[in-house]
């Protein structure tokens, strides 16, 4: 498994147990501390990024349920499974407010969908798929850059002309 892999996975199950024992921040930093101990031997140098991640989660949580809510209507957070909410809040904490030139946004998604079917259940990965598909789309997918509509129809435009003269030349 590859170091950044399991480092989110580390990351994710500790964003599992510290929604499990009701978001006590007192126990935050030793279960993270505890799983990187047992999970994370031989990554210690991803360590500082498994802190940024649980770190940024848990500071941005109240954005990204907002958010997990908006972009699946049909289950309230409270409802969706431990598991599949861990990866939800990393995917989307690295998807918005991540690092772009560290992790692109296609990657936060790909690594929270394969999260979702290792540690989730039968439809997680699908389910995880649409939620993020649904932001991602939904904030344009960032990283691209959309011409506005004026530059669109000026384009469309000037192909128009071109394809005038090109008329008036064969003629």
């Amino acid at each position: 498994m590859a170091s950044r892999h399991l480092a989110r996975s580390i990351a994710m199950q500790s964003l599992f147990e510290w929604d499990f024992d009701n978001k006590d921040a007192k126990v935050l930093k030793d279960v993270v501390a505890r799983n990187k101990e047992e999970y994370g031997p031989g990554i210690e140098e991803e360590y500082a990024f498994i802190d940024r991640l649980v770190e940024g989660t848990t500071k941005n949580i109240a954005k990204i349920d907002e958010i997990i809510e908006k972009a699946a209507p049909e289950w309230p957070i409270n409802q969706i499974t431990a598991v599949d909410r861990a990866v939800l809040r990393l995917g989307l904490y690295e998807l918005l407010f991540g690092k772009r030139d560290e992790v692109p946004p296609k990657v936060a998604i790909n690594e929270a969908i394969e999260l979702a079917k290792s540690f989730g259940g039968e439809s997680s990965g699908k389910f995880v798929n649409g939620v993020l598909g649904t932001v991602y789309r939904e904030i344009g997918e960032p990283g691209k850059e959309y011409p506005t509509r004026e530059e669109l129809a000026k384009k469309r435009a000037e192909e128009e002309t071109e394809e005038e003269k090109k008329q008036k030349e064969k003629e």
